[in-house]
């Protein structure tokens, strides 16, 4: 079980999973880990192997780094970068190209990962990208994380939401074919993506009134029925139910030109109706700065805003900019939420945290 009362003294353990071994997963984890400073945050705890690392950073040329080697269960260094050995053996590296052993040996790192994360032997996790293609397999049969950490620990679902300085956007239909959004999209799903998104803005973010715009589904929001009747139907109905209900939700609000203008400044998050109606504009804005967080969830999951890069995979030309900044993420929503549940369960003992922290770059 996980330990949610442990002292705000001690340094977060963060796991990390290292996705497709093929990829530009382990160089990003090895270059934001070279900066000794991020040891006064967290203590990273890597999931793979030794032999593996190794071949890696002999292929890439690091020499400037090196990892703390540890078995399963022995004591983690907390001034260095961990590695725990959750595989034996070679593994070829092909690095720059799909493989079916970079899928395979990317499950390894994150189940390994997610057991720990179970057990409450690391306080929370990020994830380098994997592929999802060649990660498929009779235990993985999920189009990407956030579905498969869902059912790891709620077995409900969870939201993806893309967080940046100054933007927060989560989707309604994630991981799922443009075919099939319009009929996926209903009342009841809507109404669960707000509350979860109020409910992380509040205990995730300190943010006590969330605002949060809606996005319609048609172009225009379908023009009063002329391109759609989905907006007129179901989302603009939603949109004030929840409203009435107390929540400070606006909108639908037109997507192409919704982001053209400032007016996703004036909210705390932005609702999309569909995968890419969110993340294109939230790539163009933030891209290697952005980070991917899993909220819904008991547990804090983040990762980078990029995936395996098999271009440039080999080349040490990778950037960690955005790894680095789901580390950060990762280890200041796991202690938003610690204050949050601390002040919740005894109101008069701590005083409210300041939401001028997450507000303080973009208002």
């Amino acid at each position: 079980m996980r330990n949610d009362t442990q002292p705000k003294s001690r340094k977060i353990r963060l796991g990390v999973s290292v996705g497709d071994i093929n990829g530009i997963g382990l160089e990003v984890i090895m270059k934001t880990f070279s900066d000794s400073r991020i040891f006064d945050l967290c203590t990273p705890v890597v999931y793979a192997s030794s032999n593996y690392a190794m071949a890696y950073q002999k292929a890439m040329e690091m020499k400037n780094f090196s990892f703390n080697f540890v078995r399963p269960n022995a004591k983690i260094n907390p001034k260095r970068a961990n590695l725990i050995n959750c595989w034996e053996g070679d593994v070829q590296l092909n690095l720059g190209e799909e493989t079916a052993e970079g899928g395979e040996y990317a499950l390894k790192s994150l189940t390994a990962a997610v057991e720990a994360l179970k057990k409450g032997e690391i306080d929370a996790l990020v994830t380098a990208p994997i592929n999802k293609h060649n990660i498929q397999s009779e235990e993985f049969k999920f189009p990407g994380h956030t579905e498969y950490l869902a059912k790891e620990f709620e077995g409900a679902e969870a939201l993806m939401f893309m967080i940046a300085d100054n933007l927060r956007i989560g989707v309604v239909t994630g991981h799922i074919p443009i075919a099939d959004v319009a009929s996926t999209i209903s009342e009841e799903k809507i109404l669960h993506k707000i509350e979860q998104i109020n409910n992380s803005l509040k205990s995730d973010f300190n943010i006590r009134k969330p605002k949060i715009a809606v996005l319609g589904l048609n172009p225009h929001t379908g023009d009063k029925g002329v391109i759609g009747k989905e907006d007129d139907e179901i989302i603009i109905p939603t949109v004030k139910k929840a409203f009435d209900a107390g929540k400070l939700v606006y909108g639908p609000y037109s997507a192409d030109s919704f982001f053209a203008s400032d007016a996703f400044t004036k909210f705390d998050a932005v609702l999309a109706m569909y995968h890419d109606q969110g993340l294109i504009p939230f790539k163009t804005m933030s891209f290697n700065k952005g980070v991917n967080f899993t909220a819904g969830l008991s547990v804090v999951r983040t990762s980078p805003d990029h995936g395996t890069a098999y271009d440039l995979a080999g080349k040490n030309e990778a950037q960690e900019s955005s790894f680095r900044e789901a580390v950060y993420v990762a280890c200041k929503l796991y202690k938003n939420r610690l204050e949050y549940s601390q002040l919740n369960e005894n109101p008069l003992a701590i005083s409210p945290p300041s939401a001028k922290k997450w507000h303080s770059k973009s208002k």
